[in-house]
């Protein structure tokens, strides 16, 4: 993969941690933690799809690499959810 779609991958899961921290209401840091959880629902997201044998909706083909966008936001959302759960409300 060369370093633009990398770069495109990264602004791609920035995006969707973005839109589980908004799903979950809670924010969890910044624009690294957002490619973070976009990343880490990338994978929670596309395990429960497969482990449920759940369709692919939206997926996003970067230079050979599909990312699925759709189950990357219920991921993160699922793991920022689970982390204000376990750390408790910000004031």
């Amino acid at each position: 993969m060369t370093p633009g779609g990398f770069l495109v991958l990264l602004v791609i899961a920035a995006l969707c941690g973005a839109l589980g921290q908004a799903i979950a209401g809670y924010t969890a840091g910044g624009c690294l933690v957002s490619i973070v959880l976009g990343f880490i629902g990338a994978f929670l997201g596309g395990w429960l799809a497969e482990r449920f044998d759940l369709p692919t909706f939206f997926s996003v083909s970067v230079q050979g690499q599909d990312f699925p966008v759709f189950w990357s936001i219920i991921g993160a959302a699922l793991t920022v959810a689970l982390l204000s759960l376990l750390a408790g409300r910000r004031t």
